[in-house]
């Protein structure tokens, strides 16, 4: 484990910034602008959706079953554009310069909008000031898997083994200061052990490199490890959440199989350029609820391991409010860093 923080004194300052920014934001959206007038009808023409991570992800999974449905709904074409690159920071930057008019949403998640201000020490976009936030889609706990090789059939062997062998554990991750990452920063932190961070660039590679045992654990979603869990190639020892997952019920939670309050639950959340006019936010919002209650979209969440929310703006920035504190404290006591 690091000796301390390593937070740099510019990092710390935006972290209080955001963490007072949200305090003291309405109970509404972020950043709106009242002054844009609305069109009378949205949307006319194709809407693009930016996801900030490569193909095959947790955000991508998410993100095209809700574009599809939401295709359908608008009667338009919904273009997913996948801009990945520095922890979700790249597509970011390019969905806060994007126009303001509605026909860029982003399918933020917990590292663009909560985490990134806290872990790196330079963001081109401001994560409160630049965004407003639409609706909260999906909750999604990672799935604690490890090699078969590993001598730990539960989360107790495995912690008892990774204090008996401090740093002999590698811990993979889709990058550094996503879910992956930040699930086994705050793991090793809570349990008091010590393991290697191996960051790769998507959770493909990091996978690849598990099941070949190069690495010994990882954090992982549901849809990319549950086929190699069936097929015996890596072993589930619990789900990331606060309660059981619907579908792995099976599984405990790292916090029922040893380390009380533990909660690493990923979200995923569609967010628009500030200065979006509220009726179209509102219409937006409106269109990914209704998504959200289609059966088969439900169901096919489901079986991936995300649970789809809904839900008004206000609330949506009401969990970033909660959520920009206690990801900067995980940071902060973790001591963990891009590398």
């Amino acid at each position: 484990m690091p000796a301390g923080p390593v937070l740099t004194v510019a990092s710390i300052a935006r972290v209080v910034a955001v963490t007072a920014v949200c305090a003291g934001l309405p109970t509404g959206a972020f950043a709106q602008s009242a002054a844009a007038p609305a069109p009378a009808k949205y949307p006319v023409k194709s809407v693009r959706m930016i996801l900030a991570f490569p193909p095959g992800g947790a955000s991508d999974f998410v993100g095209r079953l809700l574009a599809q449905r939401l295709a359908e709904i608008w009667g338009q074409s919904v273009l997913v554009d996948n801009r990945s690159g520095a922890g979700g920071n790249v597509g970011a930057e390019i969905a806060a310069r994007a126009p303001a008019d509605g026909y860029t949403i982003m399918l933020a998640n917990n590292a663009i909008l909560a985490a990134n201000a806290a872990l790196y020490p330079k963001l081109n976009y401001d994560p409160i000031r630049d965004f407003i936030p639409v609706t909260l889609v999906a909750l999604q706990p990672n799935i604690l898997v490890v090699h078969p090789s590993v001598p730990a059939a539960s989360v107790k062997e495995l912690i008892a083994l990774a204090r008996a062998k401090p740093g002999a554990l590698n811990y993979a991750s889709s990058g550094s200061g996503l879910a992956a990452h930040l699930a086994g920063e705050l793991f090793t932190f809570m349990t008091q052990t010590k393991m290697v961070h191996v960051p790769y660039k998507g959770a493909g590679p990091a996978l690849s490199d598990l099941i070949g045992g190069q690495t010994q654990l990882m954090f992982a979603t549901a849809t990319s490890v549950v086929p190699h869990v069936k097929a015996g190639k890596l072993r589930a020892l619990a789900t990331t959440g606060p309660k059981r997952s619907v579908g792995f019920e099976d599984l405990p939670t790292v916090a029922e199989a040893g380390v009380p309050g533990f909660d690493a639950t990923s979200w995923h959340g569609i967010v628009v350029p500030s200065g979006t006019p509220r009726a179209i936010v509102e219409q937006i919002a409106a269109a990914i609820n209704t998504a959200l209650k289609h059966p088969e979209l439900r169901e096919r969440m489901l079986v991936g391991g995300a649970e789809p929310v809904g839900g008004t703006p206000e609330q949506f920035a009401a969990h970033i409010r909660a959520e920009v504190p206690r990801w900067a404290q995980v940071i902060r006591q973790s001591g963990a860093k891009p590398e």
